[in-house]
């Protein structure tokens, strides 16, 4: 991908996606800090794997989701670690107060889906990482597998069996996120 080497191409990727990788983080994470921060590592990823893009697997769309759903793991592992061995402390860079604001703004947008993927708690994580991304991020189905690293017909698979282990359980989902589902 020519993003690594040429600034105006990154500029307009990043442009591109960027409103999406953050509602993605704002879903997951509910400290702006967090979220301002693992963007910028996002992009600073695609910036170091731009080589390894290959179009023949997917769009870039779910490439990129694959990089950001690799970020938010291994900011859990990190923070469960920091967690284990400390209390947090300090060492975050300061936002200025219309970042804050903004960023505040959009976890309270995105507080129905953080309440929508705890409901999905239920499912093995196989099934809820595809619901997660179809249902929550919309991407198709497609996009997730490719995100996920695994063949359509799985992803598809793991879906039909996600919507229909929610549906079986009264009152595990809400019904209008139920409704989002089919």
């Amino acid at each position: 991908m020519e993003i690594s080497t040429d600034p105006v191409a990154f500029e307009a990727f990043y442009r591109r996606h960027v409103e999406a990788v953050t509602r993605f983080m704002a879903r997951r994470v509910d400290d702006p800090h967090t979220v301002a921060d693992l963007v910028a590592e996002v992009f600073m990823a695609v910036l170091d794997s731009a080589h390894t893009y290959r179009p023949s697997l997917g769009s870039e769309v779910g490439w990129l989701y694959g990089i950001a759903r690799n970020m938010l793991s291994a900011e859990r592992q990190r923070s469960a670690r920091e967690f284990r061995l400390t209390e947090r402390i300090s060492g975050r860079r300061l936002l200025d107060a219309d970042d804050l604001s903004r960023l505040e703004e959009r976890l309270d947008a995105e507080s129905p889906a953080r309440r929508a993927l705890a409901a999905m708690a239920v499912l093995p994580e196989s099934e809820r990482a595809v619901l997660e991304l179809v249902a929550i991020d919309q991407l198709t189905v497609g996009e997730a597998a490719a995100a996920l690293g695994i063949g359509q017909g799985a992803a598809r698979v793991r879906l039909h069996r996600a919507r229909r282990s929610l549906r079986q359980a009264p009152g595990v989902m809400p019904p209008a996120v139920l409704e989002g589902l089919r």
